[in-house]
């Protein structure tokens, strides 16, 4: 284990991870550079356990995050005009906590929305966040999840009862609708296992997308439907495997319920009507459906190409009926049920330390315009409508940690209106985001490589790894880490303190079992102390752990509720006896490389994870199968003043996501080009670079133009990422690229989850007159 306090001078390899995607490859990582801190190369480290070596090109750009000049170094307190005085940790933390305090006596606690929680390699601060929020009674939270995964997840807990995931590895057909793993990746090795694919004739892959992708481009059967007509695409290959009989009518007997109220709907769909609706060709919908259900093994991926489009919901749920009917579930090469070591749902729920409770929650409704909260989470497009508002209930504060709101979601101006309407808000981040630059307070929070930082992203089966990283780095002068934040405020708030920590540091000097067995003892006799559970052992345990180690006492939290919960699971991965958890919890902290925790011994084990009454999956949704009927009459709305569809944040090559703000590493010109097909430029005369006006019915950005052949007439699309404004080498304010929610609507959004419509927004071209 290395020290990141040693002073640094030859260059040397570390064992860490990428930050830029769900997926966390495991790197080798070189340090070095006058100061020691510079990221100076990155390679794919091969002991891994699930990445095995694999990199892409995104993972180059780490030190622009690492080192830019956005970076906070003092806690910072806005003045009444607007700029920032920067006050010392003590007086932030005290007047912090009071502002807070006051909030949840004057208005209730349920009025401070908490954003955020952890990007996609940042989710150690998040438990430590948890115990916050529950003492001052904060009962609502959002973050990307929400504005991206909530229709998919609803579908997920009617269906099973538990999360989703698919095994493209040893897959024979492989199925990505929205998806462009080629770039987004989304799950291990992406480029090796695509390559796989295609090398097999045995083997195929579906693509169902309007733009021809990187991935699509690779395909077998590209379904280039026309953009915003998934629902009726998917409603036609569920249709074409029911009206054709190519159903698995044993396996669906013994595995699922409720398929003779949802069978006859799709026996009257009209198929050749929802081909001209989606613009697909008929035959080839029919030849994909008979591919899918004729194979050993079919997995399904969706991604945001469909979860922010129209009938989103809707069609995570048709997308699983496809498999599902055709019997592809619950052996390899599927979809599955992962074994998280802790589940994303449980940490939105605020439900750390305890199982999952299938109880109703009493804040199942957000407090203003009543949208459901789906796993803890409520709708982004909600949030300002949710703080505009002279309603009791609306919410005062906000708390937003490792998010950036005001331009990751929809309808940047009005977000932007909402936080200057609060009456309290603090930002807790590396850098001096857009919404920061909106907060009250602005607290710096240490890199994710200058502490022990992991995620919750875990989702192999049937074994599963959990990867915690190791510092590279000491923390940047000036900031404190999130546990570090997270605790003060607690123990400024007067919820814990010495009195509490006392036996407890005592027992830990004693050794874990003694710490264990005083501190369960204590939960047990008070319930109220699991709330705080990672910050007791922080304070407790985690002063018995090599610096700055203290805030992997949450992982050991986590590895004693584990074991407890999966006995079997983690005794076939090698963690077994009285000890099992203690020497689960050793060996992540000792291996850099990541452990495997968990292991399910078969795929099959996935049908005995259902979660549902009963344990059958459920295949109908009456919600669902409402808007699918009137669906199949309908087509999506065309407008007039608006005739092309915006795709607002494509992945592409040069773009990842929003913790890289410095876009200098780019040298090949301006970035961020507004991609249009051959068609519509010929009849626009519009040729790659010039400059012209992209309007939407929300706003309007200069943009360059980038013809390619990627898309199809009618259809146009901006990169992610981009139109952040951040500081030069100089200290000038550069802004690379448009930035894609200032032409987005908040009311544009999923009829059941809420989830935007940032891949199908109305839009026009005009061009600019040169001066």
């Amino acid at each position: 284990m290395h020290n990141p306090n040693q002073t640094q001078s030859a260059p040397e390899w570390k064992k860490s991870a990428c930050i830029l995607c769900s997926l966390n490859c495991g790197l080798e990582i070189k340090t070095g550079g006058g100061d020691g801190r510079q990221i100076l190369k990155v390679r794919g480290d091969k002991e891994h356990p699930v990445s095995q070596g694999y990199i892409c090109n995104k993972a180059a750009r780490l030190n622009y995050y690492q080192n830019s000049q956005d970076r906070l170094r003092h806690p910072l307190r806005r003045k009444a005009d607007g700029s920032y005085e920067e006050i010392d940790w003590d007086t932030a933390i005290r007047e912090i906590s009071a502002k807070l305090k006051m909030i949840q006596e004057t208005h209730g606690g349920d009025k401070i929305l908490y954003y955020g929680g952890g990007g996609q390699g940042n989710h150690l601060g998040g438990l430590y966040a948890d115990g916050l929020l529950k003492a001052l009674g904060a009962k609502y939270r959002a973050n990307a999840l929400s504005q991206e995964k909530t229709g998919e997840f609803w579908v997920n807990g009617k269906m099973f009862g538990t999360g989703i995931h698919g095994d493209f590895e040893h897959c024979e057909v492989a199925l990505f609708i929205g998806k462009n793993p080629w770039q987004s990746h989304g799950f291990a090795r992406a480029r090796d296992v695509i390559n796989g694919i295609r090398k097999n004739p045995d083997r195929a892959m579906i693509v169902i997308d309007p733009r021809k992708s990187e991935t699509a481009a690779k395909a077998d059967y590209h379904l280039a439907l026309k953009p915003g007509t998934d629902a009726w695409c998917l409603a036609a290959l569920v249709a074409i495997i029911v009206q054709e009989d190519l159903l698995d009518t044993a396996w669906l007997e013994q595995h699922t319920q409720a398929s003779e109220n949802i069978l006859p709907h799709f026996q009257e769909i009209p198929v050749t009507r929802l081909a001209d609706v989606c613009g697909v060709d008929e035959t080839l919908l029919r030849t994909t459906a008979n591919r899918i259900a004729k194979a050993a093994s079919v997995s399904v991926f969706e991604d945001l190409g469909l979860q922010q489009n129209l009938h989103s919901t809707l069609s995570s749920y048709l997308q699983r009926l496809i498999w599902l009917l055709t019997g592809n579930f619950g052996k390899q090469g599927t979809n599955y049920t992962p074994i998280p070591f802790m589940g994303l749902n449980e940490l939105s729920k605020g439900q750390v330390g305890k199982k999952s409770q299938s109880k109703a929650n009493p804040y199942k409704r957000s407090p203003v315009l009543g949208s459901r909260v789906i796993s803890g989470l409520i709708p982004c497009n909600n949030i300002p409508d949710e703080i505009l508002t002279d309603h009791p209930n609306r919410f005062r504060a906000m708390i937003v940690e490792s998010g950036n709101p005001v331009h990751s979601l929809a309808d940047t101006q009005r977000m932007r209106e909402a936080m200057e309407a609060l009456e309290f808000s603090l930002v807790i981040d590396v850098a001096m985001t857009e919404t920061a630059r909106l907060a009250d307070y602005v607290l710096p929070a240490a890199s994710q490589f200058e502490k022990y930082e992991c995620t919750f992203f875990n989702l192999e089966f049937p074994k599963n790894a959990f990867h915690l990283r190791q510092p590279l780095f000491s923390p940047l002068p000036g900031t404190l880490t999130e546990p570090e934040i997270h605790t003060r405020l607690l123990e400024a708030l007067g919820v814990i303190g010495e009195s509490d920590y006392r036996l407890l540091r005592r027992a830990a000097k004693l050794g874990r079992t003694a710490f264990k067995s005083l501190l369960f003892g204590k939960i047990a006799t008070n319930k109220k102390l699991l709330r705080y559970a990672p910050a007791l052992v922080y304070r407790t345990l985690g002063a018995t752990l090599d610096s700055p180690a203290e805030a992997t006492s949450a992982i050991w939290l986590l590895a004693q509720l584990y074991i407890r919960q999966n006995p079997d699971y983690a005794e076939n991965a090698g963690f077994r006896g009285f000890f099992a958890a203690e020497k689960l919890f050793d060996a992540i902290l000792q291996n850099g490389s990541g452990v495997i925790f968990a292991d399910a011994g078969s795929y099959q084990e996935s049908l005995n994870r259902v979660r549902t009454p009963g344990g059958k999956i459920n295949l109908h949704i009456p919600e669902l199968i409402e808007e699918l009927d009137q669906l199949t009459a309908a087509a999506p709305v065309k407008h007039a003043d608006f005739p092309l569809i915006l795709s607002a944040g494509e992945r592409r090559a040069e773009t990842t996501n929003t913790i890289i703000r410095d876009a200098s590493w780019y040298k090949k010109g301006a970035m961020g080009g507004l991609r249009v097909s051959p068609e519509d430029a010929e009849h626009l005369q519009l040729t790659s670079g010039d400059l012209v006006k992209l309007s939407t019915q929300r706003g309007a950005a200069q943009v360059h133009i980038e013809i390619s052949e990627m898309m199809q007439p009618g259809h146009i699309s901006l990169p992610n990422g981009l139109g952040l404004d951040y500081l030069d080498a100089n200290g000038q304010i550069i802004r690379q690229g448009a930035a894609p929610n200032e032409l987005t609507r908040s009311e544009d959004r999923d009829i059941i989850a809420g989830t935007p419509w940032h891949k199908h927004v109305p839009a026009r071209i005009t061009t600019i007159t040169p001066p």
